[in-house]
């Protein structure tokens, strides 16, 4: 078998927008660029750019590399490719709630497909990214692009994939801290009451409702959850007034992206108004931070050389 250079480009996501608690996600339009070569013998060489330079180890432990190894294992010719050249060029922030370990495995396992010829289906790898992420709220829209629902039935993931046809920009406000999605994930209860539960199963199908119809009326409360955002936060100080301070400002609505610390408003004008309140939010609470304005990538993993 040969194996040829390929460079892909993965979009950061968000996961949760709220309500929909490991099973909704959407990509953004931040990347993270991936170059892999296939060596025969036993040589790892991994280089870091941008984000994560520096930090992101560059040995055997390296995720990128870990995926390649289950594509490799997978297409049972890990015997045959035991080494790579590994250049990531990252500009999703890192322990932020957007993605960067969702993009770092689908960067990883759909280049070394590509590089074998493409003999993995999407949703092959869909189930090989659920398997080393976890879960697939993440990973699906890294993969898709566009919004993403997610479930999962005997270990299976599924996913239906969509484009909104609601008109909005995410207005991503980053904090100048890291939240591994570990200790987010501690603060959580082990049990819910039904009435919390039933609460988040209307606010999910209303959002994705108002999502898939283009219905801003109905999109303002479709934000709310009970199940998480409560929870964490006391991790993220003045979280609930920079909620506030978007929506004063004209934003549809904001929510938790992922686990944290990022908070991401739906703005269909004056995104940076909304973004420059959210930083004066933080900022009241003596966190720096800054914005970002985004739109919704509707390509998912691509390959661009």
């Amino acid at each position: 078998m040969e194996a040829k250079t390929v460079k892909i480009r993965v979009p950061g996501t968000s996961a949760n927008l709220g309500p929909g608690f490991d099973t909704l996600g959407i990509a953004c339009s931040c990347y993270n660029e991936l170059k892999l070569t296939l060596y025969r013998d036993e040589r790892l060489e991994i280089e870091v750019y941008g984000e994560g330079a520096g930090d992101i180890p560059t040995d055997g432990r390296n995720i990128v590399w870990r995926s390649i190894l289950r594509v490799l294992k997978r297409l049972e010719c890990d015997n045959e490719f035991k080494g790579a050249k590994i250049v990531m060029k990252n500009d999703v922030p890192l322990s932020r709630g957007l993605g960067s370990s969702a993009t770092a495995i689908v960067g990883g396992i759909v280049a070394a497909n590509e590089a074998l010829g493409a003999p993995l289906t999407g949703q092959d790898l869909l189930k090989i990214a659920t398997d080393m992420e976890g879960h697939p709220d993440n990973v699906a829209p890294a993969l898709f692009g566009g919004m993403t629902i997610s479930t999962v039935k005997n270990g299976w993931p599924e996913t239906f994939r969509f484009m909104p046809r609601l008109h909005f920009k995410m207005v991503v406000a980053i904090p100048d801290f890291y939240l591994p999605t570990k200790a987010a994930r501690e603060v959580l209860p082990d049990k819910v009451d039904r009435s919390d539960a039933i609460f988040n199963i209307g606010s999910t199908a209303m959002l994705i409702a108002a999502l898939l119809k283009g219905s801003k009326r109905f999109i303002y409360n479709a934000f709310d959850d009970r199940l998480h955002q409560p929870y964490r936060t006391k991790l993220i100080p003045g979280m609930q007034d920079v909620f506030k301070a978007a929506k004063d400002n004209g934003a549809m609505g904001a929510f938790l992206s992922g686990a944290g610390p990022c908070l991401i408003a739906f703005a269909d004008n004056g995104e940076d108004n909304v973004g420059q309140a959210m930083v004066k939010a933080f900022a009241a609470h003596n966190v720096k931070a800054e914005y970002k304005v985004l739109s919704v990538d509707g390509e998912g993993a691509v390959v661009i050389g």
